[in-house]
């Protein structure tokens, strides 16, 4: 009979965040399974967890350290699930959490967009699915290494099955802010991700593209259309950056020297942060730009209406795989038709 794995979180998704988090977790004694894909699970055991942060925080887990697993072991009865797959592959984690979990089990989903807890809800009926937001940006930066570029705290839909958790992800140095309604929070963020494929069809690192006023201009245009969309749909997005959401496409077009000042605070990223967008298309795998720029496109659409720029930036990703080359800001300019 073969033995259960002690098991306090599971991450469903050994990818920057799963590992960043989980790992962040695992260093202050949670028992956390790391599920994922063989190619980050074996620099994991071969390398170890080594995290590290715009702060200067380090920390590492030897490989002996680490519970791995590419599939779900059977009896594991973790307490907390954090769902961390890419959107495309919400659906298929989803049913394999469900086949395998006690019901009710709690599963925060911690992705981009707005519709992934929504679905894992649906594939996996009998778990208990909350809504969450993470709101730096965490990049592979070598085997086994994984780096957090810029500030911010977790967002979680407010549940009672929460408060056991509280003081261990702060701990951890991932704290949770609780949240009444998470669909203002989920915008908010997706507003600020519009720069996900900017980032990875620049070919920049995010400081340096931020720096460039025709790659801001063209945030600025995709922000506009999805605040547009918002208005539409009566949503108002949550603030999640320094300034409220409807200023930000007007600080993005300023001059690149008064852009410096004015956005002190949103350029305080370090040189090694890159959107995953950008590492998903240097390595050959799908990006999540339905999960970003479709999602605008589906609700201007809801409202009767149209968003073609966002409908642009999804045709410009998916087809970089047979011209995989960066696209010059005044090139992706013209492309959304900005003048």
């Amino acid at each position: 009979m073969n033995e259960v794995l002690p098991v306090d979180v599971l991450v469903m998704g050994a990818g920057a965040i799963g590992c960043y988090i989980g790992g962040s977790l695992a260093s202050e004694g949670v028992r956390v399974l790391f599920v994922g894909r063989p190619r980050v699970l074996e620099a994991l055991e071969r390398h170890g967890l080594r995290l590290s942060d715009l702060d200067g925080g380090e920390r590492y887990m030897p490989p002996g350290s680490l519970q791995l697993a590419e599939r779900i072991p059977p009896g594991v009865r973790p307490g907390l699930v954090l769902l961390t797959v890419k959107s495309g592959a919400t659906a298929q984690a989803a049913a394999e959490l469900g086949a395998a979990l006690p019901a009710r089990t709690p599963v925060i989903s911690l992705q981009n967009g707005i519709s992934n807890a929504a679905t894992a809800a649906r594939m996996a009926p009998t778990l208990h699915v909350l809504p969450g937001m993470v709101p730096y940006n965490v990049a592979e930066i070598g085997h086994g290494a994984f780096h957090r570029g810029t500030t911010g705290r977790l967002a979680v839909q407010d549940d009672a099955v929460l408060r056991p958790w509280l003081a261990v992800f702060a701990r951890a140095g991932v704290p949770i802010d609780r949240q009444a309604n998470m669909l203002p929070v989920q915008w908010g963020k997706l507003l600020l991700n519009l720069n996900n494929p900017v980032n990875a069809l620049s070919g920049l690192p995010l400081r340096q593209q931020l720096l460039d006023r025709g790659y801001r201009r063209c945030l600025a245009a995709l922000m506009d259309e999805a605040l547009e969309a918002l208005a539409w749909a009566n949503i108002k997005p949550a603030q999640l950056a320094a300034v409220p959401p409807r200023l930000m496409p007007l600080i993005l077009r300023l001059p690149d020297a008064l852009f410096r000042v004015v956005a002190a605070r949103m350029l305080r990223i370090d040189d090694k942060a890159r959107s995953s967008m950008a590492d998903d298309l240097a390595l050959g795998r799908g990006t999540e730009i339905d999960a970003l720029c479709g999602e605008v496109v589906r609700l201007a659409r809801s409202n009767g209406a149209r968003a073609p720029r966002s409908a642009k930036m999804v045709a410009l990703v998916e087809a970089w795989p047979q011209r995989p080359h960066p696209i010059p800001a005044t090139e992706l300019l013209s492309a959304l038709g900005v003048k």
